[in-house]
């Protein structure tokens, strides 16, 4: 038994909420607590690296192109994106196929 709940996703600001009128959001899916304690270590990972980065970003010799955590950065929102691809109504999967981040 799947026992999903639809969820509402703001991926800017690492937002996960039940209600559709409580903030604004960008994606709506159907997920197991399971797949939103993953979810949420995502972005949780993610904030954890903007600091670093913040940090990083004094340091003017690194180029992003150079910067691992940039890149640990990216791979994460690349396995967000797929998450809310996989959970997401239809409309978020036709999003996320027309910003090409999964190609």
């Amino acid at each position: 038994m799947d026992n999903k709940k639809t969820y509402y996703i703001e991926v800017a600001t690492g937002e996960i909420s039940q209600s559709a009128t409580s903030s604004t959001w960008n994606y709506k899916i159907e997920a197991t607590d399971e797949e939103i304690i993953k979810l949420r270590e995502y972005f949780d990972q993610n904030y954890s690296t903007e600091w670093q980065n913040f940090f990083r970003a004094h340091v003017p010799f690194v180029q992003y192109h150079y910067d691992r955590e940039n890149d640990a950065y990216d791979k994460t929102m690349k396995e967000v994106y797929g998450m809310l691809y996989e959970l997401g109504d239809e409309e978020a999967k036709k999003h996320i196929e027309s910003i090409g981040i999964l190609e």
